[in-house]
């Protein structure tokens, strides 16, 4: 599976705006989203256009006028997002089960390469198809508050002083599956305590 960069950015948004929602504000600027997200405004504003004929964002006009979610983050599929922009989650179309297109090889039932790219798109969309964009603003805003930066929209400085300085490679313990296990036995936890 490829990401286009269309697709990140349309998850990034939507992420955004569940994390706007969350520090109270539910409205924001296309010129925000474009500033947090570090890209240009008309780039922004075309996929949030592409969101909102999808029935993911809304837009409200006026003076506070902007963008937010359409309905619950909870009810946002990431993997359903990816395909509405993407068209596929299966890294080659013979093996796509939603936008499925014939390939060139001679005998596709019997191709080693498709029955293998099948099992890559089925673990793909096991992931994707099981997480909500409220999961992952959850476990955005836990990471965050976790390690002292302020989220963006939660205040006037969207981002605190020296986050520039602190980018590091990618660690595999940082990714969402592990802060959601995380979060899974902090709420195990709480829970346990309560009926203590």
């Amino acid at each position: 599976m490829h990401l286009s960069k269309k697709a990140e950015y349309a998850l990034r948004a939507t992420i955004h705006l569940g994390m706007a929602t969350e520090v109270g504000r539910p409205t924001i600027s296309g010129a925000e989203l474009a500033e947090v997200n570090r890209l240009p405004l008309k780039f922004v504003e075309r996929i949030l256009q592409e969101l909102r004929e999808a029935g993911i964002v809304e837009t409200q006009r006026g003076k506070f006028g902007g963008y937010s979610l359409a309905k619950p983050a909870g009810e946002i599929g990431v993997g359903q997002l990816i395909r509405l922009v993407d068209g596929r989650l299966a890294p080659i179309c013979c093996a796509s089960e939603n936008a499925y297109q014939p390939c060139t090889c001679p005998d596709e039932d019997h191709c080693g390469l498709r029955m293998l790219m099948i099992d890559v798109r089925n673990a793909i969309a096991n992931i994707l198809d099981r997480y909500t964009i409220a999961q992952v603003v959850e476990v955005t805003l836990r990471k965050m508050r976790r390690d002292g930066i302020i989220p963006p929209f939660a205040s006037e400085a969207s981002h605190p002083a020296g986050a520039e300085a602190n980018r590091r490679k990618a660690d595999p313990a940082d990714g969402f599956l592990a802060g959601l296990s995380q979060l899974v036995t902090l709420n195990q936890e709480t829970n346990g305590h309560d009926h203590h």
